[in-house]
């Protein structure tokens, strides 16, 4: 609206009476279709609650809460419930409020600040005449005043009741407004912003805003938490206005509660809607449901024993303050670490790891190294059978096939702790005299009662490496162990893995040698292999002996080249497949049982072999020292404990923040619900991106900690909720 937004009569009565009676159908429909809309599912459980508990006699206050500027200009007193009770009165509120500290009103008159404004083509005499009687009031006017006069007022006096009369607007989407007070100067409620602050510190209880359309003068004065506010929803007519302060001021001043005051002066203007339809829809107050609605014996200061008072509705209860969210929050981070402490996570830990591990992009083969299969095919040609996978002849063509290809490393896993003839004598001088072999054997464990097999004798013990595994509770193979003390009673005396052996041969030709850090770590040229603790990521008291590191499987479906046995000896391989490379030899047949669960399966048809797998742990070292692949890495666990804080806290206050908004419980639901499903997807991007940089962070913890405090804030204000009903 203009300037002229509070309109005055025109000078000529009104006699389309068409015209009325179109209006007075269009307030008929928009009845109806609100009270059907009232009568939905959504609103059911209110509308049960409110006539089981509430009798047609008790004086009740309904707010509505909300922000969207349509809803607000919806005639909620049409509803039909609030036909049965004539002591009710609905209020609009913003979403968002709190209570402010102000000091009590001293026994007196009521302080009234009265700014008449600029009245150009309206009548505002009558709203000075109608002040100005007020009995037991105190009426201080302001004629077309200038900024400065005006600020002064609020400034330097305690009002209890502020009077604004003349033109007004709001301004765009509704949510300002703006009030003329003069001929020239207009205002918007943010330019009064400390001076009304500092009145209502000081005791203002109500503001009145005679004036047109000030649902956006409203909106900015919840902002400054006025506990009460009487505006007018649309442009009204001056006998309007008039009437409804005359009506108004009666009640109120002769001890009727404010609301009802407001619904009686409201009603009245019934009178009026002959010639000015809905008229009745027009003034609405504006609450701060943290403050009480004042009489107006208790403006005067005049105390009031509450038990004279007729019965009223409770308050609603503010929304779940902030910090409660975050202590909830904390709290789930606080229970949730104490269950991870426990060992209760670390299956689903594990095995989400597998799935991350699987969703990293393709790395390819490892050129380093090939592999020579040993299949079921291959054992059957064996002459002697039953005695072991290969028999010393043909494991000696083997190797001499192989030796003009010039391999850099030659790995046997393959357990060779008694002779298998033919050919035992020829490869036994081998194995003694060719230094780029290594063999390996197997450590015994008294406690698990596995008795260990020994190395072939020939071979030194520089060149023999252990082939143990460790597997998971689930079977799995995670964790790499490159040495450990061995038991002086076992047949295997090496403290080194076969794969460190191999690595270390590799890499002492490009200059790089073994060293242990004063922490004993084991460092390969400037890579340190940190050994894991019992508490690593999602691994929980776990048995740490001797020195493990994570394994950081190649994201590929082939990490090493492989070629069959029965292909070597036919000459069916290229020298560049083998030269300088590490060549390891090992038993690939389904029969020997030898095939090993890894994150990328444990189905028969995806399981490992293990010759396999003691590639992939070579590669491991060879690929972190040579290429800086990164190791598998974790934070502290004080880290890790922050990093669970963070992710409640976001969906403890995402949480907070949707309920804050106050819209109805099923959109609040879906939103809780849809803000679970983002931050939960984020997190997996999130983690999934670490881990392709080598981190494990903690990817269940936290997702639980976003599902649980969302649910815990929730459950919270539901129970609030209830509490209230």
């Amino acid at each position: 609206m203009g300037l002229h937004s509070r309109l005055s009569a025109p000078d000529e009565q009104v006699k389309n009476v068409s015209l009325l009676q179109d209006c007075g159908k269009t307030s008929a429909l928009l009845r109806d279709r609100l009270n059907a809309w009232l009568q939905t599912e959504p609103f059911r459980p209110i509308r049960e609650k409110w006539l089981e508990k509430l009798h047609p006699s008790d004086t009740i206050r309904v707010i509505v809460q909300t922000e969207d500027p349509l809803l607000q200009k919806l005639p909620w007193h049409l509803w039909e419930v609030l036909e049965r009770y004539p002591q009710a009165e609905i209020a609009l509120s913003a979403p968002a409020y709190d209570q402010v500290s102000h000091h009590s009103t001293p026994p007196g008159q009521v302080s009234v600040l009265a700014i008449l404004g600029n009245s150009k083509g309206i009548d505002t005499k009558a709203d000075r005449a109608l002040l100005e009687k007020l009995a037991d009031a105190e009426v201080k006017l302001l004629v077309e005043p200038s900024h400065q006069d005006l600020s002064d007022r609020l400034w330097e006096h305690p009002w209890d009741i502020l009077f604004f009369a003349g033109h007004s607007s709001s301004q765009g989407d509704g949510e300002t407004g703006k009030i003329y007070i003069n001929q020239t100067d207009s205002l918007t409620i943010n330019q009064l912003k400390y001076a009304l602050k500092k009145s209502t510190e000081r005791g203002l209880k109500l503001a009145i805003f005679n004036s047109c359309d000030g649902l956006g003068l409203a909106r900015e004065l919840a902002d400054l938490h006025i506990p009460q506010v009487i505006v007018m929803r649309e442009p009204v007519p001056d006998p309007i206005a008039q009437a409804f302060l005359k009506y108004f001021l009666q009640a109120f001043s002769s001890g009727e509660p404010l609301y009802l005051a407001v619904r009686q002066a409201r009603e009245r203007l019934q009178a009026l809607e002959d010639q000015f339809p809905c008229a009745t829809w027009l003034p609405v107050i504006y609450q701060n449901p943290a403050e009480q609605p004042p009489t107006w014996q208790e403006l005067k200061g005049i105390e009031v024993d509450p038990t004279t008072q007729p019965p009223s509705t409770p308050l609603p209860r503010p929304p779940l303050r902030l910090h409660w969210a975050i202590a909830l929050s904390l709290t789930i981070t606080a229970l949730l670490s104490g269950i991870r402490y426990l060992g209760m996570l670390q299956p689903i830990e594990l095995h989400a790891f597998d799935q991350l591990l699987r969703l990293r992009p393709e790395e390819g083969t490892d050129a380093r190294l090939l592999v020579v299969t040993i299949d079921d095919s291959d054992i059957q040609t064996q002459p002697q059978k039953g005695q072991g996978s290969l028999s010393d002849g043909a494991l000696s063509q083997l190797l001499e096939t192989l030796d003009p290809y010039q391999p850099r490393v030659i790995g046997l896993d393959i357990y060779r702790d008694r002779p298998v003839e033919p050919g035992q004598k020829t490869l036994a001088s081998r194995l003694k005299q060719d230094g780029r072999l290594v063999v390996t054997c197997k450590v015994s464990d008294t406690e698990s009662k596995v008795a260990g097999i020994a190395p072939p004798p020939e071979v030194p013990g520089d060149r023999v490496g252990f082939s143990d595994f460790l597997e998971d509770p689930d079977g799995v193979l995670r964790r790499q162990l490159l040495f450990m003390d061995v038991p002086p009673d076992s047949l295997c005396n090496t403290p080194y893995s076969f794969s460190l052996q191999l690595a270390s041969r590799y890499l002492a030709a490009e200059g790089i040698e073994p060293r242990f850090t004063p922490e004993g770590n084991l460092q390969l040229g400037k890579t340190v292999f940190q050994s894991i603790h019992s508490r690593t990521g999602g691994y929980q008291g776990i048995d740490a002996w001797g020195s493990q590191i994570l394994l950081n499987y190649r994201a590929t479906r082939r990490p090493v080249a492989q070629v069959s046995l029965s292909q070597v000896l036919s000459g069916q391989i290229n020298a560049s497949a083998v030269k300088d490379r590490i060549v390891l030899i090992g038993v690939t047949a389904r029969s020997y049982s030898d095939y090993w669960s890894t994150p990328y399966g444990s189905g028969p048809a995806e399981k490992m072999a293990g010759v396999v797998v003691q590639a992939e742990m070579t590669s491991q070292i060879l690929s972190t020292v040579l290429n800086q692949r990164p190791l598998l890495w974790v934070w502290s666990q004080e880290m890790e404990i922050a990093w669970i804080g963070v992710w409640s806290l976001v969906g403890g206050m995402v949480t907070w923040w949707i309920y804050s908004r106050r819209q109805s419980s099923k959109q609040t639901m879906i939103w809780v619900v849809l803000t679970v499903i983002t931050a939960s997807g984020a997190l997996c991007l999130i983690c999934s991106g670490i881990l392709t940089q080598g981190g494990w962070v903690p990817l269940v913890p936290a997702m639980l900690a976003i599902a649980a405090a969302a649910g815990t804030v929730s459950l919270h204000h539901s129970f609030r909720s209830q509490r209230l009903t």
